[in-house]
């Protein structure tokens, strides 16, 4: 799904959001399967690819937290270059001992922009292996958009958020690993973890005046819906339980527009003598 405009137009980024399920310990086709949807990607008009939570080796804590990540970060780093297309990817990062669920962002030459560890550890099944995130995830210029990372869990805290606004990001990318529990799903939990891509990620982006790109792991196991949300809150587009490649345009046009209708942002920073932002906001 995309939203009609030219791809070209100066201020829109058409950027597409992967939803599949990467196989554990299986960077091989995990990587392929990346390598072929960036080329679908990019021959579409997108030009950013957002994939989801460790991809690249699968999403299982405790099997992959000793995952080579700098390889895995190397050979996407090529696959953003020969497809032309940045590329938003999560791996496992070590230091000192140390475990991390980071997040990349590559440009189309195959250079990475910028690297965020995951500060909101989800379960014991992360917390065992990996180690929290100290920093703040930087807002770097791609394609004329601000744009920042998050992982899954960040996106559920409303302050992260709202933290990455003020900083000045337009566009929040969100690799994400959300399991399926419901009570279809014979759950004994009644919480519907389906909301949080339905529900909360366009909440997020309404209340923060801010596009999100938000890539989910396929069902049957995860949540899927994979989602690309608006300033206004609004679903650009959505995925459904399966594999899919979703599209939208991040427009600034519409970004502008949604902070001059409801002014959140500028409104907090006159409220609040406090609040700082790193870059000017619009």
């Amino acid at each position: 799904m995309t939203s009609g405009h030219d791809v070209h137009q100066a201020g829109v980024l058409r950027v597409g959001v992967l939803q599949a399920t990467g196989l554990v310990n299986s960077p091989p086709q995990n990587l392929q399967r990346v390598a072929n949807r960036a080329r679908e990607a990019a021959q579409q008009g997108a030009g950013l690819l957002v994939t989801p939570e460790l991809f690249s080796c699968g999403y299982a804590p405790s099997l992959v937290h000793m995952s080579d990540g700098a390889a895995q970060r190397e050979q996407l780093a090529g696959i953003a270059a020969a497809n032309g297309i940045g590329l938003v990817a999560s791996t496992v990062e070590h230091e000192e001992g140390r475990h991390y669920i980071s997040a990349s962002l590559f440009a189309p030459d195959g250079t990475e922009l910028t690297r965020y560890r995951k500060q909101n550890l989800f379960g014991p099944a992360e917390q065992q292996v990996f180690t929290r995130g100290q920093l703040p995830p930087a807002v770097v210029d791609f394609a004329g958009v601000r744009l920042a990372l998050g992982i899954c869990f960040d996106v559920e805290f409303p302050e992260f958020a709202r933290e990455a606004a003020l900083a000045g990001a337009e566009l929040l990318c969100v690799p994400t690993a959300v399991p399926l529990r419901s009570e279809e799903s014979g759950e004994a939990n009644p919480f519907d973890t389906r909301l949080i891509p339905s529900t909360v990620v366009p909440t997020r982006a309404l209340e923060n005046q801010m596009f999100i790109a938000y890539a989910n792991h396929a069902g049957p196991n995860f949540a899927g819906l994979s989602t690309i949300a608006d300033p206004y809150g609004r679903r650009l587009a959505t995925a459904g339980d399966g594999s899919e490649l979703i599209l939208a345009d991040v427009d600034l046009a519409v970004l502008a527009q949604a902070r001059k209708d409801t002014d959140y942002l500028g409104s907090l920073l006159s409220n609040n003598p406090t609040a700082t932002t790193r870059k000017g906001l619009q």
